[in-house]
């Protein structure tokens, strides 16, 4: 599996251990693997510090947090907290470990915090771009099937007449929080590659209604 980080995957196979935890499919290893092909694909164009950028893909989820739990604001600094160690432990200095854990604690959505670096900001991007899309879209209906969510209101799919909630139907969650991510990329080559991913999700929204409406 390491393999498939190069050229990092000698700290691959030392991180991939503490990677992910728990069963969330939508934060697996598979998930960590798209955000680093993302996030090297950007670093590509963007610069900046490739091995602390590779540290923090490896461990931003390394916490899991399920998205209903009261402490779901708190997971990416639990995760920044827990990578720091892990990172001592393996002999890197302080700084590198400071900017991997700023890097994690400012890429999560529901932290709402702004990330400083380029790393940060590059992590940032690569995670989001792995929420639009069709890989987006497919990670936001298994989310609603571990919530045991609905997929849409049949009477009112569009919320044209009641409040959006996506705890109750997934395809609220596009209209919450799907929809909202393209307009917060940080780095010029994120929103690039954003702009074409949010396109695909209107065009599965659109897919979507157009069957349920008949």
């Amino acid at each position: 599996m390491a393999a498939a980080f190069a050229p990092h995957e000698a700290l691959a196979a030392q991180l991939i251990p503490h990677a992910a935890e728990g069963d969330d499919g939508s934060h697996d290893i598979a998930h960590i693997l798209r955000v680093f092909k993302n996030a090297m694909r950007i670093h590509a164009k963007e610069g900046g510090n490739g091995n602390v950028l590779a540290a923090a893909v490896l461990l931003h989820d390394c916490v899991a947090v399920e998205k209903n739990s009261p402490l779901r604001a708190q997971a990416s600094r639990l995760a920044a907290e827990k990578a720091s160690k892990i990172l001592d432990e393996l002999g890197w200095n302080s700084d590198e470990i400071d900017a991997v854990a700023h890097a994690i604690t400012t890429h999560s959505f529901s932290a709402n915090l702004s990330p400083e670096t380029l790393e940060a900001k590059i992590l940032q991007d690569a995670d989001r771009l792995d929420a639009i899309g069709m890989v987006g879209a497919a990670r936001c209906f298994y989310i609603a099937g571990r919530m045991a969510s609905g997929l849409y209101d049949p009477v009112d799919p569009l919320a044209r007449e009641r409040a959006l909630d996506d705890k109750l139907y997934a395809i609220d969650h596009f209209e919450i929080k799907l929809f909202k991510l393209a307009d917060g990329f940080q780095t010029v080559a994120g929103r690039e590659l954003a702009a074409e991913r949010h396109e695909r999700l209107k065009t599965i929204r659109d897919m979507f209604l157009d069957e349920i409406e008949g």
